[in-house]
């Protein structure tokens, strides 16, 4: 019996329904609506603290919103409570089809590159020893490192870090991968490599991919589908194309990164 339930062809990866998230009076997400289509890479883009971290954290259950739904392949993560251990178990399962890569990479520096890369798979499968070896090869290979195994993250540079972090984030084969600032920290040519990492990784593993970054360049470059979030709200989102071309002032502020607009310096 398969682990997840298989969703019709037209299944939207995610859908988020009318979402909603304060912290005390601070409202960090206000009503948010937006639908993720299976196999595409959705772009959000945003200032720092309009609630693009908060909107990854409810996609796989780490935050509760207030008000709304957040459906993954059509199950609704929002109405699990994971005090509940039925819900938990069932979040549990849902969080197995998302693969995570953190902002800094997140490695464990005291793990081999291949351990690091192993280690989901070990926390989450019963995979031999042999067929490990062989997933984390393949994966390694993937993100043009195959040689790069019994190295520590110290010895690497930033840009194969951030490879290595791929891998693991692909280690158990996901359905979707969400991305927080990938090229965060990276120069324009290892940032530019990372993108074409990310394209190639989509169109070879058919992945969903959700990308959270300030890289208006990368935007353009990757996404068939771009998001603006200002002041916890949704205030544009649709084919790349169309959402280039709209003259929405909060947009074409970030895009022209002008101090002029209804996005506040702060």
């Amino acid at each position: 019996m398969p682990e997840h339930p298989a969703p019709s062809d037209d299944t939207p990866a995610i859908v988020l329904d009318g979402v909603s998230k304060a912290f005390g009076s601070h409202v960090v997400l206000d009503k948010v609506s937006l639908t993720v289509r299976k196999e595409s890479i959705m772009v959000m883009l945003g200032p720092s603290g309009t609630g693009k971290s908060v909107l990854l954290r409810c996609l796989v259950g780490l935050l509760r919103p207030d008000a709304g739904r957040v459906l993954v392949f059509g199950e609704d993560v929002a109405r699990l409570d994971p005090e509940r251990p039925a819900d938990r178990k069932h979040l549990f399962r849902i969080r197995r089809r998302f693969g995570m890569l953190f902002q800094d990479g997140a490695l464990f520096d005291d793990m081999t590159v291949g351990e690091n890369v192993a280690f989901p798979m070990r926390m989450h499968t019963d995979l031999s020893g042999k067929e490990i070896k062989a997933r984390v090869a393949d994966k390694l290979a993937r993100v043009g490192l195959p040689t790069a195994a019994g190295k520590f993250p110290s010895e690497l540079s930033g840009g194969m870090r951030k490879r290595v972090a791929f891998a693991r984030a692909i280690a158990l084969e996901p359905d979707i991968v969400l991305c927080d600032e990938p090229s965060s920290g990276l120069d324009p040519v290892m940032a530019a490599t990372l993108d074409e990492l990310i394209l190639e990784l989509h169109q070879t593993l058919g992945m969903t991919f959700v990308v959270i970054t300030h890289d208006t360049a990368e935007a353009a470059k990757i996404a068939d589908t771009i998001g603006l979030l200002s002041k916890g709200q949704l205030v544009t989102y649709g084919p790349r194309e169309q959402v280039l071309g709209s003259d929405h002032p909060a947009l074409r502020q970030f895009f022209e990164r002008s101090t002029e607009g209804p996005i506040q310096v702060v």
